[in-house]
Formats: structure tokens, sequence, C-alpha cells
């Protein structure tokens, strides 16, 4: 079993400028299949920009993604762990912060990122949700779907 979270994490870094639109971070997930990109500025972590945040505190409120940058949406100075931290530290951190992912982050500069898949494929590789965060990624087109609304 893993003890560390550089054995586990995601490596690897999708990260924008924080001065991006919305448009940008939607499209960078978008083509990386993710739900998150790092804000970083000078090779410098800043903040994390989820889906979740660009539908809540932007979408939702009927701003222009296109004119709205990163940085006023993204969670800033998020929650880090290093590459070198215990597997145990991670989740306590996801726990106590209620987070489901961490940037992994050496001397500021942002690695790759830490989720609970990672960590369910690692400690329990048989439960739900280690087998959901190793499924293929749903990339239908819209009607192709049985259960596609029409």
């Amino acid at each position: 079993m893993a003890q560390f979270v550089r054995e586990v994490m995601t490596a690897g870094v999708a990260a924008v400028r924080p001065d991006a639109s919305l448009v940008e971070a939607a499209q960078l997930m978008r083509a990386q299949d993710i739900g998150d990109v790092l804000v970083a500025q000078d090779n410098r972590l800043i903040g994390v920009i989820t889906d979740r945040d660009i539908t809540l505190r932007a979408v939702a409120d009927g701003v222009d993604p296109l004119a709205v940058s990163v940085r006023s949406v993204c969670t800033p100075a998020p929650v880090c762990v290093g590459p070198h931290d215990e597997i145990t530290t991670a989740v306590r951190l996801m726990r106590e912060h209620a987070v489901r992912r961490l940037p992994v982050v050496e001397d500021g500069r942002p690695l790759g990122v830490v989720s609970l898949g990672d960590l369910a494929e690692s400690e329990d590789p048989g439960s739900a949700l280690a087998q959901i965060s190793r499924a293929a990624p749903d990339n239908e087109e819209p009607g192709e779907s049985p259960t596609a609304l029409i």
C-alpha cells in the first residue's frame, strides 16, 4: 500500500492564469476531462477553480463567463499537500476542509493533484469510488445515449 502522496497523486498540472476567462478554464477542463484546474502565476499556485465554482459563483448569477476572470471566482490560497506528505495527512485535510481534491505543491510550485478517487484506488481498489474513478469518461455526444432526453 502507498504511504506518500507522491505515490498516488495525479502528476502534471492543468493550470490557467488568474486573468484567464471562465470560458478558458472551462475549455481546459473539457479538453483534459477534469473537474478542476489550478490557478497559477509565475509558476506559483494562487488558487483552484472547479466546474462547480464556475456554475455556482458565476453562471448561476448570470455573469458573462467571457468577461469574468478566474481570479474572481476561484478559491484563493487553497489547502495543499506536499509530495512527501503521508497519505493520512491528505485524508485528514480533506476531511477537515470538506474538499475532494488537494493540490500537490513543493516550494510553492504546483506538481499535481491528489483526489478522493486517487486515494480510493490506492487504499481500497474494490470500492465503488475506486471503480468509478477508473471508469472511462462519459464522452457521448448528446442524443447518443439511450437515456438522453429529446
